[in-house]
């Protein structure tokens, strides 16, 4: 009988194409990866893999069992999402995805607010840029910016929330001193992009061409405070800040919707709608704010 924790394994060497990525991906040890694939390959009676140079390569064996590898995982996952669906308590573990900025400087003295009414829901907030995958159960809500509504995934029930917006900002002594004829030249802050951005073409202070990158939301507005010099950033995170000010000139751009995702049997667990139904409620309180009209300094 196949067991499929070796199932689980394989497709995580096929997809990643070594054992490491297979193995920091499950958080397991390399040996352990190696172990289950060897007693897959017994238990089966062929040979899964061809080891290259390069990594991994599956076998003619190994693609056919790909296929039916990719059919056991949706299976299981249909079957997780349906018996979780039917789970009416609210109680239990709740994972939410969002962009960091949104978690750590608008929703998180919401998502305290939640906890506090629902005691037994056990919240794992996950801040990231990257895109979960909620059919795989990564998370159980993702509050996303969608800048094409087309491109929402079809098998993913979405609430519409505020717009959000951004505006281009510089630390109030920075402004004041270029005001003052001050020779520092002043970058553009950016999060990894060797792209001149648009906003920073347009308002009245001139950027000098060089850029100032990092990685790190964070560490882009600290730089901003330091007067390094102009960056973009929500409004909602720009107009809160008492040492930022919006650049002379410029005016806000969209960044894109915010939509609350779910998916299928997902949404119908009894926390994930009461979360879903209180974070939408939130939101919506927030759409002057989200959208850069609630504070405007100069």
């Amino acid at each position: 009988m196949i067991d499929w924790d070796d199932i689980r394994y394989f497709l995580a060497v096929a997809r990643g194409g070594s054992v490491r990525s297979a193995a920091e991906g499950l958080g397991v040890y390399h040996s352990t990866v190696l172990r289950r694939i060897a007693q897959l390959e017994e238990r089966l009676g062929a040979q899964m893999f061809e080891k290259l140079p390069s990594g991994y390569r599956l076998t003619a064996a190994g693609e056919e069992v790909l296929e039916l590898a990719n059919q056991m995982e949706a299976s299981s996952h249909q079957l997780e999402t349906r018996v979780f669906g039917r789970d009416q308590s609210a109680r239990g573990l709740l994972r939410v995805t969002l962009p960091p900025f949104l978690a750590t400087h608008l929703l998180m003295p919401d998502f305290a607010d939640f906890a506090r009414m629902h005691p037994d829901i056990e919240m794992e907030i996950l801040p990231s840029g990257e895109v979960a995958n909620l059919t795989n159960r990564e998370a159980d809500v993702a509050i996303r910016i969608v800048s094409d509504r087309r491109t929402l995934p079809l098998n993913l029930h979405g609430l519409k929330g505020p717009e959000l917006f951004g505006g281009v900002y510089i630390s109030r002594d920075r402004l004041a001193a270029w005001r003052a004829g001050a020779p520092d030249p002043i970058r553009r802050i950016v999060i990894n992009t060797r792209r001149i951005p648009d906003w920073a073409r347009g308002g009245e202070v001139r950027t000098t061409g060089v850029s100032f990158r990092t990685p790190d939301a964070e560490a882009q507005i600290v730089a901003a405070r330091q007067g390094i010099g102009m960056t973009t950033l929500p409004c909602f995170v720009g107009d809160a800040d008492p040492l930022l000010v919006r650049v002379p000139g410029t005016d806000p751009h969209m960044y894109g919707t915010l939509w609350l995702l779910t998916q299928g049997e997902t949404r119908k667990t009894k926390r994930v709608r009461l979360f879903t139904e209180f974070a939408s409620g939130r939101l919506a309180a927030y759409a002057p704010l989200l959208a850069g009209l609630s504070l405007s300094r100069d």
